[in-house]
């Protein structure tokens, strides 16, 4: 499962190509033979609710948990990922450093400061650390609260601290591919070649594309086909990936280069295709490559709703990437949207279910399944200020009631997972506390909520008290408030969001 993740790959292929390194794989039930001594421990986080899984690891390797805790022989605990980018802040106790953004630019920078510094005493490697752009050593910044338990800010201890962190965007002509190819991986086989990064449609809840912009694409001739090339001398199965894997300026052009006899018995499978750019070409390419469905992004079947996440996406181009997927031979059509999106009424969910069963008549003998999940706010988004809705629970079950019984397969996430999301992506450096209150018990969402009760009762140690739970999931945030993430800098200000934010309700 792990060794799938092409973002592990990357990592750990830039790692381990160093002649200066030696480098272990980790994951949850194995790993590789252990270090006698480890310099360097490093975890990526892709999901909140994967966060937990540090504490484990740490005590499996026998690192203390608290990085105020680690002394000169332990390791330098570092992690990345679109978690850590995003909001690192309810982990940061546990880190000594965290890297804000691309591995690719991040990690060369991060490993040769290490190395410059790893004979001299832990406080001074941390401070150097903290010099490299895009790295942000946690305990070199300190929140002050006011009185009513509000954030009012997070400061360096130092004037020779960086006063922000921002995140390092790699700009090379060539993405990510697949280093390792495995008939024993949970997709076997198989090549992965990024075709883009990051999206420019910018739904505004999407952390996908806000966190990761701006928007970069390989050519055609020196990024992508050399990539795939090389991976086909080791499989016949490739998978393009990316958030909007059509968006790439030369997709036509990979297509018909695809298209050639000579990929005869490969098999290729893509992401999530923005469904106004589907087009009987693609289908058909598709399909004689071996794949059995498309999968498309709707958010919600109400045109009002989709104009206010930004979805520049009608209803005649849904109704044509099903009926274009029909005609070229795939068989199912996968369609994702949301419950409990800013603005939603209970007509909006009834206009997703309508357009649903409105697709399966008019495309008769296409397989249709729906995921749907609850809407969690993301920082650096313009949604980071709205809240979880509790209404979203009882409009999954009215899909499901509308779906089911029509042969519309349903796939809703767990309402009350998402609540959990939202609790690890809004909090501050305080949800630590609960974080390592809940181990042992955080597969499961009572767990959550009996540990964070158990914090609020002890009350507060060196930070001010835990907010209620109800102040970071279900409230929304003023514009004007400080928010945890706010010394990080994102791709686009604070001040630009708020913009979007109130182009969003401006729609209402």
């Amino acid at each position: 499962m792990g060794i799938t993740s092409l973002g592990f790959q990357v990592v750990w292929a830039s790692l381990a190509q160093r002649t200066d390194l030696d480098v272990r794989r980790l994951f949850t039930d194995r790993g590789d033979p252990a270090h006698r001594r480890c310099d360097l421990f490093g975890l990526s986080l892709s999901w909140e609710l994967d966060g937990p899984v540090l504490l484990d690891l740490l005590e499996q390797q026998h690192i203390p948990l608290w990085s105020r805790e680690r002394g000169e022989e332990d390791p330098i605990v570092f992690g990345g990922g679109p978690v850590l980018t995003a909001n690192p802040e309810p982990l940061a106790p546990f880190f000594d450093a965290v890297l804000l953004g691309d591995g690719e630019r991040l990690l060369p920078d991060f490993v040769e400061a290490v190395i410059a510094h790893r004979n001299a005493p832990r406080a001074e490697r941390l401070r150097a650390l903290a010099q490299v752009p895009g790295v942000y050593v946690p305990a070199l910044y300190v929140p002050r609260y006011g009185s009513d338990g509000r954030l009012l800010s997070i400061e360096p201890i130092d004037t020779d601290i960086p006063a922000t962190v921002a995140k390092q965007t790699w700009r090379g002509n060539t993405l990510s591919h697949s280093t390792v190819i495995t008939p024993e991986a949970a997709w076997p086989s198989i090549h992965m070649v990024e075709v883009v990064r990051s999206c420019p449609e910018l739904c505004r809840f999407c952390l996908a594309s806000y966190l990761t912009l701006p928007f970069r694409t390989p050519s055609l001739d020196d990024g992508l086909i050399p990539a795939v090339e090389k991976g086909l001398t080791a499989t016949r199965r490739l998978g393009l990936l990316g958030a909007s894997v059509t968006q790439h300026p030369q997709f036509d052009d990979l297509l018909t280069w695809l298209d050639q006899d000579r990929f005869d018995g490969t098999r290729v499978s893509v992401s999530s295709v923005r469904a106004a750019t589907v087009t009987p070409q693609l289908a058909r390419i598709l399909a004689r490559r071996g794949s059995k469905s498309l999968t498309i992004a709707i958010e919600s079947g109400s045109e009002r709703l989709r104009e206010v996440v930004n979805k520049k996406l009608s209803r005649d181009e849904i109704f044509a990437a099903a009926r274009y997927a029909k005609e070229g031979g795939l068989t199912g059509l996968k369609l994702y949207g949301m419950a409990g999106l800013p603005t939603e009424d209970d007509e909006d969910i009834e206009a997703t279910a309508d357009l649903l069963l409105a697709l399966k008549t008019a495309t008769p003998g296409l397989r249709l399944s729906l995921g749907v999940s609850s809407f969690v706010p993301k920082a650096h988004t313009p949604f980071q200020w709205e809240p979880v809705r509790p209404e979203a629970e009882k409009r999954l079950k009215r899909l499901a009631r509308r779906l089911q019984p029509k042969g519309i397969a349903l796939r809703p996430e767990s309402y009350g997972w998402s609540v959990i999301q939202a609790l690890l992506s809004r909090s501050d450096r305080r949800l630590a506390a609960v974080i390592m209150a809940v181990r042992g018990r955080h597969g499961s969402q009572g767990g959550w909520k009996t540990a964070y009760r158990e914090v609020l009762d002890q009350g507060a140690d060196d930070l001010a008290p835990l907010p209620p739970w109800h102040e970071t999931v279900h409230r929304t945030w003023d514009p004007e408030r400080v928010l945890p993430w706010d010394h990080l800098e994102g791709p686009l200000t604070k001040a630009t969001l708020v913009r979007h934010r109130q182009e969003a309700f401006a729609q209402v």
